[in-house]
């Protein structure tokens, strides 16, 4: 595993109240950088104290850190703290531009789903090394969700839930499957998708050796963590799947 050091860029708060508006935000945007120095930022939501449970939510394809900003409030107040960044492989959503994909752009650097890898391992060892919670949980959506696969191997020892929004094997990760990497996942997993998914990450789900648990909604659903958007018309179902895993965690 590469190592990865952190350049502490800026630590602000917005006082801004929480309402029903996804782009309502509570909390602290913060700028770290990935090992090859790409700058990153990130919404931080720290509701608890510091040993508190960790969530870090990465986001999907063409999307931002503005993906969460009406779910991690609820993760929040189910005691959960919770940090969502940007992947330079990505876009805006909600209005919130993905600053780490401008970043990789004007340094000519690639952004493909791939290319996300030094981001979304940089946004663990931020959390792991700086933050210190006693336990860190890593979410993903879409092509981050089949990232998880790959991030909960090579953290077995560290990690303690991962939740998967629409994974699939849509890339392979030094020369693997996805399917390769879950087998050696040894904490609990959680797996979801829109009713039509279920075969993009059934082969993947089948080789989970470790506590795992899925859920499909009724109703043909929605593709990543959207599915949990008040818009979504299943979203009290995703949710109530999610809180019952969790419960594992917390």
């Amino acid at each position: 595993m590469k190592n990865y050091t952190f350049l502490f860029l800026s630590f602000f708060s917005f006082s801004i109240v929480f309402g029903q508006s996804a782009n309502e935000f509570i909390g602290e945007t913060i700028n770290f950088k990935a090992d090859d120095g790409v700058i990153i930022t990130a919404d931080l939501y720290m509701a608890h104290e510091s040993s508190a449970p960790f969530i870090v939510l990465y986001h999907q394809a063409g999307y931002s850190r503005g993906e969460y900003r009406s779910i991690a409030p609820r993760l929040n107040a189910m005691g959960f703290n919770c940090m969502a960044i940007d992947q330079r492989s990505g876009d805006k959503v909600n209005g919130i531009i993905n600053e780490t994909h401008k970043v990789a752009v004007a340094s000519n650097l690639p952004t493909e789903y791939l290319d996300a890898i030094p981001d979304i391992e940089a946004a663990y060892l931020y959390v792991k090394y700086s933050i210190k919670p006693d336990k860190i949980v890593l979410w993903g959506s879409s092509y981050s969700a089949a990232l998880m696969f790959y991030m909960a191997n090579v953290h077995h020892d560290n990690i303690s839930g991962i939740l998967s929004f629409a994974p699939g094997e849509y890339f392979k990760v030094n020369g693997k499957d996805l399917k390769t990497y879950a087998t050696h996942i040894t904490c609990p997993v959680f797996v979801t998708s829109a009713k039509s998914e279920y075969s993009n990450w059934k082969p993947i789900y089948d080789n989970i050796k470790s506590d795992k648990s899925s859920f499909l909604p009724e109703t043909e659903g929605k593709h990543g963590s959207k599915a949990l958007w008040a818009n979504n018309p299943s979203h009290k179902a995703y949710w109530t799947a999610v809180k019952k895993f969790l419960t594992k965690i917390n």
